[in-house]
């Protein structure tokens, strides 16, 4: 199977190595892999904002830079429900406005098939055990959008609870947004640091070492907020879990006791 990796605008210019740890994961199961150069935002910024035909350009070009794939992976929940929710609401808005359905046109063809990881790992390609191994005490915090608007559910958890070496264990109010929500930690900054310090603090009582998402805007926010707490706790996204293997600790499992 050849498919074509969104990397997104946050992991592009902030955490490069989440698209690496996609690439080799994908590529250990068999995926072929292309990172599209001509790729950029899928617009959730600018819609978010009230922007919404300022958005339109950008789902254009997502069309017609991933149109031709087979399936298109990205390692965020957030993106995913742009193009997945957002986008035939963007057709949806121009046809009301009377310009008519080219715009749904062009759109339709990318919505079902952009995937975030954990619904393509699963659902796709049909694995749980992705063959990973991580010696760590791991706190899992499902995001918003993932959790509500791709209706993700137990994905990550199964995928997480498969990764040998890892313990995992249950993160309180795991439900409750962490207070990032895009442009929302900018109008309500106030706000957002106070939910996310309840997120942290929860996530203290675990004893976690890691605190794992699959989303780096968020894991973004509470890493903030734990490094200026000195909690000790680092947070790490989903696909960088999932991509280790034993040979990455310079041992093996046999060796690691698992």
């Amino acid at each position: 199977m050849r498919v074509a990796l969104f990397l997104t605008c946050v992991n592009d210019t902030l955490y490069p190595g989440t698209g690496r740890a996609v690439v080799k994961l994908l590529t250990r199961l068999g995926v072929e892999v292309d990172f599209p150069m001509a790729q950029t935002c899928c617009g959730q910024a600018h819609y978010n904002t009230g922007y919404r035909h300022g958005a339109e350009p950008l789902a254009r070009h997502y069309a017609e830079v991933f149109g031709g794939y087979e399936a298109i992976v990205t390692p965020s929940g957030s993106c995913a429900a742009m193009v997945r929710e957002l986008y035939p609401r963007l057709g949806a808005r121009a046809a009301a406005e009377g310009r008519g359905g080219e715009l749904a046109r062009v759109l339709a063809p990318v919505v079902p098939k952009t995937y975030e990881l954990t619904e393509f790992l699963v659902d796709v390609l049909g694995v749980v055990d992705v063959g990973a191994y991580y010696p760590h005490r791991v706190t899992y915090h499902p995001t918003c959008h993932g959790l509500r608007s791709l209706g993700l559910g137990d994905r990550p958890r199964r995928l997480l609870e498969a990764v040998r070496g890892l313990e995992l264990v249950e993160l309180p109010g795991a439900e409750e947004c962490c207070g990032f929500g895009g442009t929302f930690a900018v109008k309500n900054p106030d706000v957002s640091a106070a939910m996310g310090l309840d997120k942290v603090r929860n996530a203290e009582s675990t004893g976690a070492e890691r605190l794992c998402a699959a989303d780096n805007s968020c894991l973004m926010h509470l890493g903030g907020t734990m490094s200026r707490l000195r909690t000790g706790i680092e947070p790490v996204h989903l696909a960088e879990i999932l991509a280790g293997t034993a040979a990455d600790t310079g041992g093996d499992i046999e060796e690691a006791g698992v």
